[in-house]
């Protein structure tokens, strides 16, 4: 009699469109209470009459129908795409399983979907509540990405000053402008293949001459005024691979003083001719003849039977040894050395070749070859107004051991590296390479160490500085393409090579 009533109940246009629902209830319910009594204990319903098994269901009862058969379909296909359910499901009570069939209809209806199979999004789902990720057969998940716990190097204090930008590596973030040329040259210094003031100077200049023969003046402008900004991109991608030498300062204030001074009327071709033209002059004056002048002139000052000592790698030095002997003189070389890059391995490999009795020995051993020395000649990398030497670090050890004993120290330098500079110590300025090539570059010998290994340590801090400051006292002499001269004269050179 329930299941009557509510069928009434959803159909009303039924019971008003024939204008006979009371009655018909009525009568209904009368042979509802003449029915018999089942075995069971429950009346039996009666079968409905032909009439009434003929009548025809109204137009909204079949749309709804039609929709909850839809809807039915739907959920029985997404249930079967769909994972087995989680415990949780599992565990929940009986009684709240069984729905009606009225509910069951109204929750499959598109406007209410079922509860399992709301769209959840992810952002604010809890982590309880979200399902791993279902991956396909022979699909790995991919693994989390580890923070990064890479450590800084340790820095000192008092040199807080040096630490500047990391010394560039590869290519990559170059500027567009920078000729492939430069990009190469860079990464030959900072990996120590191209090293020593002149060679740094002279392929810096003959790299230019390449970027000058490339360059190609823009519409509405003139190439004095835009041709040195362009070799500002190229000098600014050298700094940033490895800090430029004395030479090399003095090398680039040269070139771009010389492009100032070309008239902006000049054709394109004629200018850039020019400008090579002054490069290679400049490089045959100031340094192929320089070098040639220097080497015949501290020749001359080498006696048979001498012994001389030099420090490391210098190719001035090694010009004037060569020149003492293809003179005739009989004489000995010790050449010193000390890490990291141990540049006086390829110095003595040289002078044998020639023919020159050489000894190789560590800067450790100094106090104790020193002592059979007659001269010492080295090379600069520069020289300050204050007649200092700047060198190659381990250059003022060797020139204030040979002072307490009375030896001579030379210094062959070329006028293109004095600088007006006064420097006091090594501190104030230097160049700070990498700590982990104390033990990594041009050992040789055993395991080097990885940067890794630096940086894991955090109470060991690396000192890996490039060059120190000899003191004029120990200086006896410093011999350049004007001449022989004491350590104050420096100034009196500098300003001399500047106006020419």
């Amino acid at each position: 009699m329930v299941s009557i009533l509510a069928t009434d109940q959803d159909n009303p246009d039924r019971s008003k469109g024939n204008g006979q629902g009371k009655d018909s209830r009525s009568s209904e319910a009368q042979d509802l209470s003449k029915a018999p009594v089942a075995p069971n204990g429950n009346k039996a319903i009666p079968e409905k009459s032909a009439a009434q098994k003929n009548e025809k269901p109204s137009g909204a009862e079949l749309k709804k129908r039609a929709k909850a058969e839809k809807a039915a379909k739907r959920v029985q296909s997404k249930q079967g795409q769909q994972a087995p359910p989680n415990d949780a499901s599992k565990s929940t009570k009986p009684e709240n399983k069984k729905l009606s069939d009225e509910q069951e209809s109204i929750q499959s209806s598109p406007q209410h979907p079922p509860a399992n199979l709301q769209h959840r999004r992810s952002g604010s789902a809890s982590a309880t509540s979200q399902r791993p990720l279902q991956l396909r057969p022979g699909q790995q998940q991919a693994p989390a990405a580890e923070p990064e716990s890479r450590k800084e190097p340790q820095k000192l204090a008092f040199i807080s000053h040096l630490y500047g930008i990391p010394r560039r590596t590869s290519i990559a973030g170059a500027g567009k402008d920078v000729h492939p040329s430069i990009l190469a040259l860079g990464l030959q210094m900072s990996n120590y293949i191209i090293c020593g003031s002149n060679a740094r100077c002279l392929s810096t200049l003959l790299v230019f001459k390449r970027v000058i023969e490339a360059y190609v003046t823009p519409p509405n402008n003139s190439l004095p005024r835009d041709l040195t900004i362009h070799l500002s991109a190229q000098i600014d991608y050298l700094k940033s691979c490895r800090p430029l030498s004395v030479s090399m300062g003095n090398a680039i204030r040269w070139l771009k003083l010389t492009i100032s001074t070309i008239d902006p009327d000049t054709p394109e071709h004629q200018a850039k001719t020019k400008l090579c033209s002054a490069i290679d002059s400049f490089i045959r004056e100031r340094i192929t003849v320089a070098g040639q002048a220097i080497a015949s002139s501290a020749s001359s000052s080498i006696q048979d039977g001498d012994v001389i000592v030099t420090f490391a790698k210098s190719s001035i030095v090694e010009r004037t040894l060569a020149e003492a002997y293809r003179q005739g003189k009989n004489f000995q070389v010790i050449v010193a050395d000390s890490e990291p890059l141990f540049e006086g391995r390829n110095s003595a490999i040289a002078l044998a070749n020639l023919g020159l009795q050489v000894q190789y020995a560590s800067i450790n051993t100094l106090s104790h070859f020193v002592q059979d020395a007659t001269k010492v000649f080295l090379g600069a990398h520069g020289m300050m107004s204050n007649g200092r030497l700047y060198s190659r670090i381990g250059t003022a050890l060797v020139a204030m051991m040979a002072r307490d004993l009375d030896i001579p120290v030379l210094v062959l330098c070329e006028s293109i590296k004095f600088t007006d500079k006064v420097a006091l110590d090594s501190i104030a300025t230097n160049e700070l390479a990498p700590s982990h090539e104390l033990g990594f570059i041009g050992t040789g010998v055993g395991k080097g160490v990885e940067e890794d290994e630096w940086r894991s340590a955090s109470n060991l801090v690396g000192l890996n500085l490039m060059y120190d400051l000899t003191p004029a006292q120990c200086i006896h002499m410093v011999i350049t393409e004007y001449g022989s001269l004491p350590p104050s004269s420096v100034p009196v050179v500098q300003r001399l090579s500047t106006n020419t």
